[in-house]
C-alpha cells in the first residue's frame, strides 16, 4: 500500500484508511465484535495502517473494538479518534468541547483503545459555546503531556480552522468529501488546507455507500439506518442521482476498475495530501477499496470526470437541517 503524509509533522499513513464507525454504529446492522476485529486485522494485513473511530460511535463500544483489533500491532498503525460530545450514562447529550470534557474524553479513549498515546485526536464538531482557542490549547497541552501526538478537526469553517491552527498546528481535517459532496472545493477548506499544509481526510468518500453502485431507488433502508433520515436517500433522490453512479461505472469499465474504486481514485488524484477513509462490514469491499490506491488516474481522467460530473445536479440535501447546522461553524 502506498503511503501519504498528513500535515507537516511527519504523520504518515496508508493512502486508503479504514473508517470503523459502520462496524457497529449508524447503519442498522452491526457486526459482532469477533467479526469486526477480524475485518480490521484483515485490513491491516492488506497494508491499511490508518484506522478511524470516535467515542460517540456506540457510544464508546467502537473504540473498544478497534483497540482489541489493533493492540497486537499497535506500533504498526495510526489510530485516530474524536472528542466533542457530552456522553452521560452511555447516551449522547449534545456537544461539549469544554477543556475538562476534552481531558475526560481523552482518558476514556486511551483506556478503551488500550494505548498510551492517541496518534490523531480530532474535535468531532465545533462547539460554539467554547472558544476554539481553548479547545486547541487543551489539545496542545495533551500533546505536551504525551497523551496525544497530532491535533485534528472535523467539519469546521475555514475561519475556525485558521484560529485553531494558530494555537496548535492542525495535522488533519476530516470533512465529508466525495463526487456528490463537493463542499470543500467551494467553502475554502481545500484552499486553506493547501495553504496551511493540513491533510484532508474525507469521510463518506463513497457517498455513504451510494457511490459503490450497490444502492438504488428500490433499496429499502432499515429504520435504524441513519441514512433513512437523509434527503439524498429517498427513492426519488436516488433515482436522479443514479446518473453519477453511471458515470463512475463507465469510467471504471475503461480502466478495469469498479465504480467504488474510481470514486476513491478521483479523491486520491485531487491532492497528494488527501486520504479517504471508506468503511465497510464486508471483506471483499475492504479489499476493493484498498485496491483503489493502485489505480492510475491521469489529469485527463480527472478532467473528464470533472466535466461530466458538472452536468449532473445532485438531488437532495446532504443532511437534514439539525445535522447541517453542526457543520461549517
Amino acid at each position: 500500500m502506498k503511503t501519504r503524509k498528513l500535515g507537516t509533522s511527519g504523520l504518515e499513513v496508508s493512502a486508503i484508511g479504514f473508517g470503523c464507525m459502520g462496524l457497529n454504529f449508524s447503519y442498522g446492522h452491526a457486526l459482532g465484535t469477533p467479526e469486526s476485529v477480524a475485518l480490521i486485522r484483515a485490513a491491516a494485513d492488506r497494508g491499511i495502517t490508518f484506522f478511524d473511530t470516535a467515542e460517540v460511535y456506540g457510544p464508546l463500544t467502537n473504540e473498544e473494538i478497534v483497540g482489541e483489533a489493533l493492540r497486537p500491532i499497535r506500533d504498526e498503525v495510526v489510530i485516530a479518534t474524536k472528542f466533542g460530545f457530552d456522553i452521560v450514562d452511555g447516551v449522547t447529550q449534545g456537544l461539549n468541547s469544554r477543556p475538562d470534557n476534552i481531558r475526560k474524553a481523552c482518558e476514556g479513549s486511551l483506556q478503551r483503545l488500550g494505548i498510551e498515546t492517541i496518534d490523531l485526536l480530532y474535535q468531532h464538531r465545533v462547539d460554539p459555546a467554547v472558544p476554539i482557542e481553548d479547545v486547541a490549547g487543551t489539545v496542545r497541552d495533551l500533546i505536551a503531556e504525551g497523551k496525544v501526538r497530532h491535533f485534528g478537526m472535523s467539519e469546521p469553517s475555514a475561519a475556525t480552522l485558521r484560529k485553531a491552527h494558530a494555537v496548535q498546528p492542525v495535522s488533519a481535517l476530516q470533512n465529508e468529501y466525495s463526487l456528490w459532496t463537493r463542499g470543500p472545493e467551494t467553502n475554502g477548506i481545500l484552499d486553506t488546507c493547501e495553504e496551511l499544509c493540513i491533510g484532508l481526510v474525507p469521510y463518506s468518500p463513497l457517498g455513504k455507500g451510494f457511490l459503490t453502485g450497490a444502492m438504488g431507488k428500490d433499496t429499502k433502508l432499515d429504520a435504524g439506518d441513519f441514512r433513512s433520515r437523509l434527503p439524498r436517500f429517498t427513492p426519488e433522490a436516488m433515482a436522479k442521482n443514479q446518473a453519477l453512479v453511471d458515470l463512475l461505472t463507465r469510467i471504471g469499465a475503461s480502466k478495469g476498475a469498479t465504480t467504488a474504486q474510481i470514486a476513491l481514485a478521483w479523491l486520491l488524484a485531487r491532492k497528494p495530501w488527501i486520504v479517504p477513509i471508506p468503511g465497510t462490514t464486508k471483506l471483499h469491499r475492504m479489499e476493493e477499496n484498498a485496491g483503489a490506491a493502485d489505480i492510475e488516474m491521469t489529469e485527463a481522467d480527472v478532467a473528464e470526470i470533472q466535466r461530466a460530473a458538472a452536468e449532473i445536479v445532485i438531488e437532495g440535501d446532504r443532511y437534514p437541517p439539525e445535522l447541517q447546522a453542526m457543520v461549517g461553524r
